[in-house]
This record gives structure tokens, sequence and C-alpha cells, in this order.
């Protein structure tokens, strides 16, 4: 078994942070800056208004279906070798990107930009979790971790949006590299390598978590445009079932499985991979439905519609950075609690301002949904790795990214599919804000659920244990 141990005290901390945190943000910046700079793609490079899905598809699918092998890779063969690997692929993928000339050569690197994702995401999350103690330390670094995943998504509209009208799309990918290329150095200098492990790989779950994975997602994406009645969509769901069942077979038998299943005994923890799920899927939707209303109802551009965003993106970092310190104070289940409330009300809002005759009508629920974001996801984070084992830091980290990329697709795509009713008799305009609207009172329902999870396993259970050991000081 690996034996991991958390970094010593003289340990440039601040360093280590930043390096984890940038390194994540370069991933989650690049997924939003794509969506503001998809009109101006489709212009230069020719693509076919079918084939430009697949920018962002290609990239989603080599992403969520080599995350397990990805996490698992970091917990045998180190977590800061697999840091690099992810940099090195993710930075020279992003240079091909911005030199494409063709939607072949764009839809290829995309591919590979993913599949650096997926080895650099998990590995970020279990370098976190080996070099922060528990406690005081590992909240605080957890809630910037969150943060710059919410602000981060929030930031790419806004920098696409202003690249794709200054100065060209593919300057969003082109720094990605000096910047990978800095993060490497300064991971090989700071970063300590965690011990290799002498397990071997699960191939046979490994095909079997990409196969189910890639499946479920690229179902969940062909669903948008093409129903869930399609044909292809339902087989592509249906392997992607049958394989996750074939999957949880192989790693119950398995002596080194790529994801434990013990991970899922512990109540908490499962509670917050399904609220994540829930939780991202309904602001993944939030992004994607309100940047197009902005440009196609409100008739704002790319760089406009990015601006909008802004109070959301202030709040949200706002959120985020004050939640450490609320959590040391009143705990983590009400903040956690209070955020993805504050959320419920904001996206129900704005599920009813939508169809307003003016923008300035959605500032205050969009503000209120960034809070939600910036305070929830970093308590999400820690209670998706609470108790875990050191040697599995790595599966853990896939397991909460796992959670998170395929509540994001799935997420979208019942949003999308949800979007639609109601809709007869209507076009143009009002078609694009009643869809906006009812996506947005779809993902209301996914944080209510989310907020039953949160309130039944994790805020729960937790006042109970204080409970009780309160009860036994008492008694002693």
């Amino acid at each position: 078994m690996q034996q991991v141990t958390h970094q010593p005290r003289g340990t440039n901390q601040s360093a280590i942070l930043a390096i984890i945190l940038v390194s994540y943000v370069m991933i989650v910046l690049d997924i939003s800056i794509v969506l503001t700079g998809l009109p101006k793609i489709h212009a230069e490079l020719g693509f076919t208004d079918a084939g430009l899905s697949w920018v962002s598809t290609a990239y989603t699918l080599a992403f969520g279906g080599f995350l397990l092998l990805g996490a698992r890779a970091g917990d045998i063969l180190g977590r800061r070798r697999m840091l690099l690997v992810g940099l090195a692929v993710f930075a020279l993928a992003s240079l091909v990107i911005g030199l494409a000339e063709t939607p072949a050569v764009m839809i290829a690197a995309r591919g590979v930009q993913g599949l650096g994702s997926a080895f650099l995401a998990p590995s970020t999350l279990a370098l976190l979790q080996t070099n922060f103690e528990p406690g005081p330390e590992r909240t605080r670094a957890v809630s910037y971790y969150a943060a710059a995943a919410g602000v981060s998504a929030a930031v790419g509209l806004v920098v696409g949006g202003l690249l794709a009208d200054w100065l060209s799309w593919r300057v969003g990918f082109f720094i990605n590299l000096p910047i990978g290329i800095a993060m490497m150095l300064a991971a090989g200098r700071y970063v300590a390598e965690t011990e290799k492990s002498p397990a071997r790989f699960d191939i046979l779950g490994a095909i079997a978590s990409t196969i189910a994975m890639v499946s479920l997602v690229y179902g969940v994406i062909r669903s948008a445009s093409s129903g869930w009645d399609d044909p292809v969509t339902i087989s592509a769901v249906a392997v992607g079932v049958v394989m996750m069942a074939v999957f949880v077979i192989v790693e119950s038998r398995a002596a080194e499985p790529i994801m434990p299943l013990a991970l899922f005994a512990d109540g908490e923890r499962v509670a917050a991979y399904a609220g994540r799920a829930l939780f991202l899927g309904a602001n993944v939707g939030f992004y994607f439905f309100v940047a197009q209303y902005l440009q196609s109802v409100a008739g704002l551009s790319p760089a406009a519609a990015g601006i909008t965003f802004l109070p959301t993106t202030v709040v949200n970092f706002a959120a985020a950075m004050c939640a450490p310190a609320l959590i040391g104070r009143f705990g983590s289940g009400p903040v956690l609690t209070g955020s993805v409330m504050a959320g419920l009300v904001g996206m129900g809002w704005l599920s009813a301002a939508i169809e307003g005759s003016s923008i300035w009508t959605l500032v205050l629920p969009m503000m209120l949904v960034g809070a939600g974001q910036g305070g929830a996801l970093g308590p999400l984070t820690a209670s998706g790795i609470v108790r875990v084992p050191l040697d599995r830091a790595g599966a853990a980290s896939g397991v909460v990214n796992v959670s998170h990329q395929l509540g994001s697709s799935l997420g979208l795509g019942i949003l999308v599919a949800a979007s639609v009713f109601g809709s007869d008799g209507l076009s143009g305009t009002a078609l694009l804000a009643h869809r906006a609207a009812i996506a947005m009172e779809a993902a209301t329902v996914l944080i209510g659920l989310t907020l039953v999870l949160v309130l039944a396993f994790i805020v729960r259970p937790r006042a109970e244990t204080v409970s009780d050991l309160a009860n036994l000081e008492r008694e002693a």
C-alpha cells in the first residue's frame, strides 16, 4: 500500500496552493472560454452546425472517460508526476488548438486536451489532501479550490467574450502554454512527490469505467440535439448503464480497484457526490441558458453578455473567500445549508424574472446564484473527501471530479430536455425566453434535491455526532 504523509510544515504551503489552484483554473477557465468563442470558431474554421458541438463534446468525452484512470494513476505512479503529465498534455494540446486551421485538427486536439485534464484535475485535489492537514488549514485550501472552480467558470465567459470580440478566440488557448510551462517548473521545485505504489493497474476496471463514462456522456450530449427518443441516444445511454453495472462488479472483485467501493460506505461522501452532481447540473445549465438568453433575446454582444455575469462572479468570489471564516465560526453544515438555499432562491427567482422586460431584473437573482456557488462548492468538496485514507486520496478525488463532470453533462441534458415543455406555438425570441425560464425552473428542482441530500445526510448526521459527543462529555 502506498504510504503518503503530509508535507512538513517548512514546505512553502502558499506556493503549493498557488500551483494547485492555477493548474485547476486552467481547466475550468478553458471550458467556459470556448462557449462565448463558438460563433467565431464556427465562422473561421468552417464548421457545420452539427459539427460545432464536437468542439465541446470531444473534450467532455475524453475528460469524463479517463478521469478514474487518471486518478488511479496518481495513486500508483505519483501525484506530482501525473500533475506534470497532465499539464504537459493540456498545454501542448492548447497550442495545437490555437493553431488549428481545420475542424478535424480542432476536434482531435480538444480530445487530447480533455485527456490531459483527466490526469490533471484529480492530481490537483489529491495533492491538496496530502499537503494540507485536516482542520482549518485544509478547510481554507478546499474553499479556495472550490472558489477557483466557480469563479473561473464565470470569468471564462467574460474573458472568452472579450477575446472573441477584441482579439481572437485563439488567444484563450495560446496563453495556456506559458502558464502550463510555468506551473511545471514551479511544481518541480515546490511540490514533493508521493511514493510509488506497488499496486497494479485495474485494467478491466479502467476499460469498463471509460466505456461507461464515454457512453453516458455521449448519450446525454446527443439527447440535447436529437432528443431522448433517438435510437443512438437510447443505445449510448443503455451501453453506459450496462457498463456501469459491469464496472461495479469488476471493482467488487478487483484486488486493487481503480475506484474502491469502500469510498461509498460513508453516507456523507455519497451525499456529497450526488449533491455535487445535482448542484453542478443546475449551475452549468444556468450559464448555458442565460448566456444564450443575453445574446439571442436581450441582443447583447458576446463581450457584453460576458460582462453581465460579473455580479455573479464577484459575489461568487466574495462568498468563497468568506466561507473558511464562516465555517470556522458556525460550522460547515450551516454554511453549506445557507449557500444551497441562496442558490435555490436565486434560481427560482431567475426562472420568474427571465421573461421580464429588462435584463436588470436578472441582476439580484444572479447574485444569489453566485452566492450559492461560492459558498456551497467548498463544503461539498470537503465532504467528498472526508475520512478518506491518504493512500486513496487520488481515487476519492477522481470520484469528486466524476460527479462534477457527469453531473454537469447529465444536468445540462435534463435541463435541455425540460426546456421544450409548454413551448408549442412559440417562436423566435419568445421561444428562447420561454425555454430559458423553464430550464431555470428545472434547475431549481435540482438544487432543491441537493438541499434535501445536504440536510438528511450531511448536516443532520453531523449534528447528531456533536450531540452524542456532548452527552458523553457530560456523563464523563
